[in-house]
């Protein structure tokens, strides 16, 4: 059962790459009938054919690297990216000079 056509027919029509559309096995032989873009729109409505969702970039690894800053942790002088002052602010360190005395 040859489905290339309509593959590419149904990429066309949902706007997506040829690798992404699923074709339901059971529905086949309905869809090697289908010849015309409104035959493949109709199929995409009933659900035979379908576009496979994209897969994303996971930011678990990011929540985690957020939650240890929020404990103060990754902050050590190897992890500054700013220069002096936009790390710790001039009148940030004023104050502390100004309330050691």
């Amino acid at each position: 059962m040859n489905l290339k056509n309509q593959r590419r027919l149904a990429a066309a029509v949902l706007g997506v790459g040829v690798s992404r559309i699923h074709i339901d096995p059971e529905g086949a032989a309905v869809v090697e009938a289908a010849i015309t873009r409104q035959e493949i729109r109709k199929l995409i409505k009933d659900g035979v054919i379908k576009a496979i969702p994209l897969k994303t970039t996971s930011r678990g690894r990011a929540r985690m690297r957020m939650a240890q800053k929020k404990t103060k942790r990754r902050s050590g002088p190897g992890s500054r990216k700013g220069a002096k002052y936009s790390v710790v602010p001039r009148k940030t360190r004023w104050m502390g000079r100004i309330r050691a005395q």
